[in-house]
């Protein structure tokens, strides 16, 4: 069949089999991607078992819970962030930093506190290594914003995050911090280690068909967010892990790579009530004002809460 009685069928099927009112934009959006996919099963020959096999793998990634992860391992999630990039230029917004993908792990409800918060719970203490991290955030003016939200999360040593790795404590490596009257926020935690696609699951099982692996560098997320800002979502990046800039994810970028200090003078170890050496990471974050020359910076989609 031709590309052209493709769209006549599938017009036929969705548009003209319509026999009540119609969700406008679900239409739309039904009629593209359907037209689409037969127009592809045209043009790669694709058979009936290769489809039905398709339909097995989305219904077992579904039923895993891994389909957020295999949209950010097949670079959806990317894609969308180099969307929101372009508007944002578009639009006039130049110099705040990065975004990069949010990922499938947040968990909303984090303890909240101003100015500093610790986020691990102390298991790990005697195998990692204690990491301070600190800095402003500014707002489109270029002066800091007390009082805006900064949420953190990451991984622990085995690459698991708490909730969904329920041998952890509640809320562990989990935080959210009000920056204080001179916008600043600072935490204590450990240095997380980097993860992969669990090697069993249906991302892990379709990145082996592509000769892809499935790790991800040591990384921290972060929600930033304060009034008539728009919301950033974003990383940072360990310096020195192996898969840096081999991120399967595709959420390495300049920008959030941030230089690691090794802190052993004595009298800061005093000063944070340590007897050994610890990691300190400087990082601001700048916001853009709210702008309705971009589209929103508020995502709409399924996350866990506790």
């Amino acid at each position: 069949m031709n590309h052209a009685d493709i769209d006549k069928l599938v017009q036929s099927w969705i548009v003209d089999a319509a026999d009540r009112p119609a969700n406008q934009r679900v239409q739309q959006v039904v009629v593209r991607l359907l037209g689409d996919l037969c127009k592809a099963i045209e043009d790669l020959d694709i058979t009936p078992s290769e489809l039905w096999s398709g339909l097995a793998y989305m219904s077992a990634a579904g039923a895993a819970n891994e389909l957020g992860l295999l949209a950010a391992g097949l670079g959806l999630e990317r894609f969308l962030d180099i969307r929101a990039d372009e508007a944002e230029a578009k639009a006039g917004l130049a110099g705040g930093t990065p975004r990069t993908i949010e990922g499938p792990l947040y968990v909303a409800g984090a303890p909240e506190s101003v100015g500093f918060a610790r986020l691990d719970d102390g298991t790990e203490s005697d195998i990692a290594e204690t990491l301070f991290m600190q800095g402003t955030v500014y707002g489109q003016d270029g002066k800091p914003l007390p009082g805006a939200k900064v949420e953190v999360w990451h991984a622990n040593l085995l690459g698991n995050y708490s909730f969904f790795d329920r041998t952890q404590s509640d809320f562990n490596l989990r935080r959210t911090i009000v920056t204080d009257a001179d916008g600043r926020y600072q935490f204590r935690s450990i240095i997380p280690k980097g993860y992969g696609c669990p090697p069993d699951g249906t991302t892990q099982q379709l990145l082996d068909l592509l000769g892809r692996h499935g790790q991800r560098p040591a990384h921290i997320h972060f929600f930033v967010s304060a009034a008539s800002h728009r919301k950033l979502t974003t990383q940072i990046n360990i310096d020195g892990d192996e898969y840096l800039w081999d991120d399967f994810a595709f959420a390495s970028r300049e920008g959030l790579v941030p230089q690691i200090a090794r802190v052993d003078d004595p009298a800061a170890l005093t000063a944070k009530q340590l007897d050994k050496p610890f990691a300190s990471i400087d990082f601001d974050f700048r916001l853009y004002g709210d702008t309705d020359a971009a589209p929103t910076s508020i995502v709409q989609r399924q996350r866990a809460a506790a």
